[in-house]
């Protein structure tokens, strides 16, 4: 049996929402938007559809985002599950780990800090109620696949289950939306990626989005943090507030995000696109609608309510 340890220090993020349990920080100037647009229309049909498969085919698994690149995903669904049963199922784990062939062994134990700080922990891990999916864009599958080398070595040095682990654990990849030819080349078939088949068959599933989108998120799009490589991971001052030129249009994207999710047309639009899904008759994925559609009013006295150019865009957009 292993003790509970502290978290290891990881990139300040604000808290936008009453998820978890806490209070929304107030932002003040940091977030105002001065000459910058909302996101296009067509970037929250996007993320709002492939968020809704991402809930439906994760089959009530806890959700980890890796990296910074879904960052939107996990503000939306912050907003859309604040108050509900959901509190505390939506993690963060912030690292860059696209490659591992450079890490000093003191760069292992911290990334092994991060997984377990997360709940990835093998003896945790075995002995979890619900499963747990990473989320994360994927083009080439490089930073899953060094997570779970990096966990599956944890695993065999403690010598816990895993056939047990196995099932507790999944992979969702959110990758470029591209041709559904017999043909068309898939991360999966990668050689470097033969770990995919060390799982259950539906335990790594893709979902794609539209490639405008896509690249904007992993590529373009302004993030609260910068990047946190292993490099960083000692690095005293990578935990303080950040302070870089684009975190006032990072912040208005992220809080933009989070009122949307709270907005009671796009958790209705949420579960409708649920409901096209193939899994959607399982208990875990009508668990998920039931708290999309009865999430409480803010009880946190915030006032803070979805302004009402966010739901106008959301409606507009859709017709």
């Amino acid at each position: 049996m292993t003790t509970a340890a502290a978290p290891p220090p990881q990139p300040y993020r604000w808290s936008l929402s009453s998820f978890g349990g806490g209070r929304p920080d107030q932002l003040g100037a940091l977030a105002a938007r001065q000459d910058q647009s909302p996101p296009s229309g067509l970037v929250l049909r996007e993320l709002t559809a492939v968020t809704a498969k991402v809930l439906a085919r994760a089959d009530g698994a806890d959700l980890c985002f890796l990296g910074r690149s879904l960052d939107s995903m996990y503000d939306l669904l912050t907003g859309a599950l604040e108050h509900s049963p959901w509190d505390g199922r939506l993690l963060r784990l912030p690292v860059s780990c696209m490659a591992d062939t450079d890490w000093s062994p003191a760069a292992t134990r911290r990334f092994r800090e991060h997984l377990a700080s997360v709940g990835l922990e093998p003896y945790a891990l075995a002995r979890r109620k619900r499963p747990i999916a990473l989320v994360d864009v994927v083009a080439e599958g490089r930073s899953y696949g060094t997570l779970h080398r990096q966990l599956a070595g944890w695993i065999e040095e403690t010598r816990e289950p895993w056939a047990v682990i196995r099932r507790k654990l999944r992979y969702i990849a959110v990758t470029c939306r591209h041709s559904t030819s017999p043909n068309t080349w898939r991360w999966q078939q990668d050689p470097d990626n033969d770990w995919v088949r060390t799982l259950p068959a539906a335990h790594v599933t893709d979902v794609s989005l539209d490639g405008r989108v896509w690249s904007y998120l992993a590529d373009n799009q302004a993030k609260v943090n910068e990047s946190f490589p292993h490099w960083n991971w000692f690095d005293e001052e990578s935990v303080l507030t950040p302070r870089h030129r684009r975190l006032a249009p990072a912040l208005a994207e992220a809080r933009y995000f989070t009122e949307a999710g709270r907005d009671s047309h796009l958790r209705e639009e949420l579960i409708r696109l649920m409901a096209r899904e193939p899994g959607f008759a399982g208990r875990e994925q009508r668990r998920i609608a039931l708290a999309l559609r009865t999430r409480a009013t803010s009880r946190t006295g915030s006032g803070t309510r979805p302004r009402t150019g966010t739901r106008a865009r959301y409606k507009t957009g859709n017709r």
